[in-house]
């Protein structure tokens, strides 16, 4: 399995494809396995690259404060330690934090911008109800059937729960491949509670598409709408009823939206100079 070391720890990563590099950066307690959809078709045109973040999977789970900070240089040591100079970055949830963070400190590293179901952090982002961040935070403590359940509750819309129950059981298998630990979901949690980029958001200059699904229940689109207003000309996809996991659920529509925006892009130099 390939490994690299970045950032003091070793971090697991998968690449397919050939032609301009994409990385894609997942959300909480989520690893590499769940771009599974993603990676073959995306593939068929960019280099794509996805890992496990710090925390989660195969890649090391230290038990030490994690900063946002800290994430993105774990994002940029993988772009590094396979020789990318620049790449195309698609970041869902914690991952689109993590992708703000990288444009707005390493804007020669991005060539495009994809920012899906995520938040600009702090007091100026849309919050779910205290019930869901509840449910949220509790599914590590409890019993597999249970979390499954309720995870998929919390990530799909109901009429998707109902209708695709083997896509979700897919999805559920796919996530079983690289699961958080426990203090690794808890620590990238304190990484996203210390978060907030919305003073800077005007900062980011690449080209940049925000997508969401109007039904998600764990990052309201209303932060998607806010990312939208602040980015200069950024363009914004909203699926219609689509949970948090709008890739999953309207897979089709999100993946046409998000292959449409980066073939109109202008790549940076893909290989880091010697």
């Amino acid at each position: 399995m390939p490994y690299l070391k970045a950032n003091d720890i070793s971090i697991y990563y998968e690449v397919r494809g050939d032609g301009e590099p994409l990385l894609l950066l997942m959300g909480l307690g989520g690893g590499s396995s769940l771009w599974w959809q993603q990676m073959a078709l995306f593939s068929r045109r960019y280099r794509v690259v996805a890992f496990d973040s710090r925390g989660v999977g195969r890649t090391d789970q230290p038990d030490a404060v994690y900063t946002m900070d800290m994430l993105v240089h774990d994002a940029l040591g993988v772009l590094n330690g396979l020789g990318m100079a620049a790449a195309h970055v698609y970041g869902l949830s914690m991952g689109g934090m993590i992708a703000q963070e990288l444009a707005l400190c390493y804007p020669n590293a991005v060539s495009s911008l994809v920012l899906g179901a995520t938040s600009c952090g702090g007091i100026h982002s849309a919050i779910p109800p205290q019930e869901t961040i509840s449910r949220l935070f509790n599914l590590l403590n409890l019993p597999p059937a249970e979390a499954a359940r309720v995870s998929a509750e919390l990530t799909f819309s109901d009429s998707f729960v109902e209708n695709h129950p083997d896509l979700i059981r897919e999805w559920l298998i796919k996530g079983a491949e690289s699961p958080p630990s426990l203090q690794g979901f808890k620590r990238q949690s304190e990484a996203i509670a210390g978060f907030d980029a919305y003073d800077r958001l005007p900062q980011i200059k690449i080209p940049t598409l925000v997508i969401a699904g109007t039904g998600d229940r764990i990052l309201p689109v209303e932060n998607s709408r806010i990312l939208a207003s602040r980015i200069p000309n950024a363009e914004l996809v909203l699926l219609e009823g689509a949970g948090h996991g709008y890739m999953w659920e309207a897979a089709d529509k999100a993946n046409r939206a998000v292959l449409d925006f980066l073939k109109r892009q202008r790549s940076r130099p893909s290989r880091a100079s010697k």
